[in-house]
């Protein structure tokens, strides 16, 4: 099949696998003279806007939201983790040094990576919306696409309003002119207004990996949690209202059931990135990202399992801060590693054993096996360097967590209890007698750690610009990051976000 389109729309829609189910078969092409007339044809069209959450790479940067750059980026500026130079590697023009210590540049990699990102899936969900406006179907039919699909671009503006803040709102494909920034409230009044104007139109019914209302609900409430960051303005009740909109869902009696491999069967995430390797999906591999290079023969004896990078890890004090009780400590690698076929440590090339501790001594020249290891999502022999869980976006236990961090600040903290309990008990925690915001803060680390979130938890607490391991205070301009520098080469209409220089 071939597409029957402008030049333009060709260069635009950078269709990969372009399915959320699948088990399924996949479509990446639609013909263009009848289309419209058949629901495989729009379910293919639709499917594309999900595939573009998988994020893609090309010769100027890798820009996976499971790993590099996207997901590095929201780790490494946060308490939660750390890309240390180790000799010779993870150095990369000290652009994962800059993300520790806060003085990342507007020429940052991963920065550059977060806004292709984003703004490459709103270009794709604006080539379909044009492609929907251009088809045969009626204007009823059209409604709840266009509702699913401006739903997605919210998501992925919602991720732009909080990490740049004074964002282009680009939603006009036919439109080629350089577009200038909107103001931060703009931008929310933007993502609240799609969210909202999609609602009555979005699927009531749990539908995995599609945007339907309990989707839009969920980043709503996420929109409302964090109000006062974007606009100044609290509204935490309106998080609250939101919240209680959301059904069909429950925590999974097992927390690692949420990051196994087969966690499509999980009845608590809301909404996740489906992968699938065999169907050709692809940047799905964050655990390669962080353990030792032997670490395979911990999983496999005959070191059946794909080569590690040895990368990321906690910063100092994350691991401690889980009691030996708390079973989501799991979630970190730490210790002796043992070889499956000896039985014994593993010995590194430098003849010492591969023992994962929470020291970190320096950020410029860590040691090989310095920092615990992120082993949240299941490990196992024989996979491939693509991993087939799917990347978790939403879950369940983010909604009771935003209902008790609301309750606390609006001053009723017993209301927040029965909220909390459902989390703690799961995790094997008894729950303390005095919910506080310091309490609700360490729960978040402890319930989300590594899943990508915690830089906006430390803006939202205050913590961000507070001095942690190897980084001084942070000045309040860098609570949004800037402008890539190339970005404002190529777009002159586009101004630098405050504090930072234009180039």
């Amino acid at each position: 099949m071939k597409i029957k389109i402008t030049a333009a729309i060709l260069m635009s829609m950078l269709f990969t696998i372009s399915c959320t189910d699948l088990d399924e078969e996949l479509y990446d092409r639609v013909e263009d003279g009848n289309f419209g007339t058949t629901p495989k044809e729009i379910d293919a069209l639709v499917g594309g806007a999900y595939s573009s959450l998988r994020g893609f790479a090309d010769g100027i940067s890798n820009n996976y939201p499971t790993c590099e750059y996207v997901f590095f980026l929201n780790e490494v500026v946060s308490d939660e983790a750390t890309i240390p130079t180790r000799g010779t590697n993870w150095y990369d023009g000290g652009q994962y040094q800059d993300a520790q210590k806060h003085t990342w540049k507007s020429d940052n990699r991963m920065i550059l990576s977060a806004w292709r990102y984003n703004y490459t899936g709103i270009a794709k969900i604006n080539s379909i919306i044009y492609q929907i406006d251009k088809s045969s179907l009626s204007a009823e039919a059209k409604a709840p696409i266009y509702a699913e699909l401006k739903a997605l671009r919210a998501y992925y503006y919602y991720q732009l309003l909080d990490m740049f803040g004074n964002v282009p709102i680009v939603t006009d494909f036919e439109d080629t002119g350089l577009p200038s920034n909107s103001t931060r409230k703009q931008v929310y009044d933007f993502v609240e207004k799609e969210l909202k104007d999609a609602l009555p139109y979005l699927s009531s019914n749990v539908v995995y990996s599609k945007l339907t209302k309990n989707v839009a609900y969920s980043l709503l409430a996420r929109l409302y949690l964090n109000s006062e960051v974007f606009i100044g303005t609290e509204r935490w009740q309106d998080c609250l209202d939101m919240c209680q909109q959301i059904s069909g869902y429950a925590l999974t009696p097992d927390y690692f059931a949420n990051f196994a491999t087969e966690n499509q069967k999980s009845g608590e995430i809301i909404f996740a990135i489906p992968y699938d390797s065999k169907a050709g999906t692809v940047g799905n591999y964050m655990s390669s990202m962080s353990c030792h290079y032997l670490h395979r023969f911990t999983l496999s004896a005959t070191g059946d399992y794909p080569w590690s990078a040895n990368g990321m890890c906690a910063q100092p004090g994350v691991y401690s801060a889980f009691s030996d009780t708390d079973k989501r400590k799991k979630a970190m690698v730490a210790g002796d590693q043992i070889n499956l076929a000896t039985g014994s440590v593993i010995i590194m090339d430098n003849g010492e054993p591969l023992t994962y501790t929470e020291e970190v001594t320096s950020l410029a020249d860590a040691k090989e096996n310095e920092g615990v290891r992120i082993g949240k999502y299941e490990m196992k022999a024989g996979e491939s360097w693509e991993r087939d869980h799917d990347f978790v976006l939403i879950r369940y236990a983010e909604i009771l967590m935003m209902q008790a961090e609301c309750y606390v600040r609006l001053g009723s903290p017993d209301l927040a209890k029965p909220f909390v309990q459902q989390v703690t008990e799961r995790a094997g925690e008894e729950l303390p007698a005095v919910i506080d915001l310091d309490y609700i803060n360490q729960e978040l680390l402890k319930e989300f750690a590594f899943e990508g979130r915690r830089r906006t938890d430390n803006i939202r607490f205050g913590t961000f610009f507070e001095p942690w391991w190897e980084k001084g205070a942070t000045e309040k301009y860098r609570g949004i990051f800037p402008i890539p520098s190339t970005v404002l080469t190529t777009n002159k209409n586009l101004k630098q976000n405050p504090g930072y220089p234009e180039n």
